[in-house]
């Protein structure tokens, strides 16, 4: 297991390299990014197509196991895609519901404290933690910074959310807190078990599904950092219009989640080229319905904000993608538009 000083000397060398290249694009956008599944490198030539496509950024992620990574990382064919994308000088992230892992279930019956409360008071380890159990939040944080030794972004940002869109604690002593504070509060104590390891590391705080709400009573700590993903937006239409109780994930809650983190480090984690959202995360994979011009109009709300990195979700755009609908040529459309943009004057 690598210590503290070993783990720096190999995440310096990649994050320095990462940062020359982003200050060598002269685009505003720091991060252009993309977000895959193991399952859509069957495209065998993804890196080369994001590289050709301007994209500075590719974040692996799985929908329920980080387990699945660190197994796809030790294969051969994860080790190519991470060489290419070094030869490349393409950052690599790794963006993961990781809760279940970093708080694994089979704790419940021995201590079942560590473990969320639903509405009728009964412990149950279906999702997430009590925030109020101080040697859970220990655990969580002991297994991200396991973690985080395996799976080593390049940039040294790290994304490990909580179960995906599954309720939170609600025992007396954290049902005054919100779904997005009780994540702050455990994403706080991980960052501080990371920066252990690496005192620039920092982490995601994910506001979507049910942390969209941003939190009031409680703060992210120094290196927490917003990613926003308006999962249930509309995407015929520029998110800037979608305004009002009509919508979801109104416009709105952008602009709330900037009031309660910091816009320079805040990363927007869009659906716009997410086959797998748009095939109802059922295959066959539908044609993509892209929209290069509700693509540009975001990009420019986003970016005029104060917002400098970007990237979306990507999912089934694979070997089986071309197939059935031939060349996904979107991809290089969609970095020409994220490296075209330019703030207003």
């Amino acid at each position: 297991m690598l210590n503290r000083r070993s783990f720096l000397t190999a995440n310096l060398a990649a994050i320095l390299e990462w940062e020359r290249l982003r200050a060598a694009t002269g685009t505003p956008l720091l991060t252009r990014g993309i977000v895959l599944v193991p399952q859509d490198l069957t495209l065998k030539d993804w890196p080369e197509r994001a590289k050709r496509a301007g994209l500075t950024t590719i974040g692996i992620h799985h929908p329920e196991s980080p387990q699945a990574i660190r197994d796809w990382v030790r294969t051969e064919t994860g080790q190519g895609f991470l060489a290419s994308c070094e030869r490349l000088g393409l950052a690599v992230e790794y963006e993961l519901h990781a809760m279940k892992e970093l708080l694994p279930r089979d704790l419940f019956q021995k201590s079942p404290e560590f473990f969320r409360s639903d509405e009728k008071g009964d412990r149950t380890p279906d999702a997430n933690c009590c925030v109020r159990s101080e040697r859970a939040l220990e655990l969580i944080a002991e297994n991200a910074v396991a973690l985080a030794r395996e799976l080593r972004p390049t940039t040294g940002r790290h994304f490990f959310w909580s179960d995906d869109g599954r309720p939170w604690c609600s025992c007396a002593h954290c049902k005054g807190l919100s779904p997005s504070e009780q994540a702050l509060m455990v994403e706080n104590r991980i960052l501080r078990a990371l920066r252990g390891i690496d005192p620039k590391a920092s982490l995601a705080h994910l506001a979507y599904a049910n942390t969209l709400t941003p939190p009031k009573q409680v703060r992210p700590d120094s290196g927490v950092f917003l990613e926003y993903a308006p999962i249930r937006r509309r995407y015929d239409m520029p998110y800037e219009k979608q305004v009002g109780p009509d919508h979801l994930d109104a416009f709105s809650a952008l602009e709330a989640n900037l009031g309660a983190f910091p816009t320079d480090t805040a990363q927007v984690l869009e659906y716009w080229l997410d086959v797998s959202r748009f095939s109802g995360w059922k295959r066959p994979a539908v044609r993509l319905p892209w929209r290069p011009d509700v693509l540009k109009a975001d990009v420019a709300t986003y970016g005029d904000r104060g917002i400098r990195h970007i990237t979306s979700f990507a999912v089934y755009v694979d070997a089986d993608y071309q197939a059935l609908h031939g060349e996904p040529d979107f991809i290089a459309e969609y970095g020409t538009i994220l490296a075209a943009y330019s703030p207003k004057t």
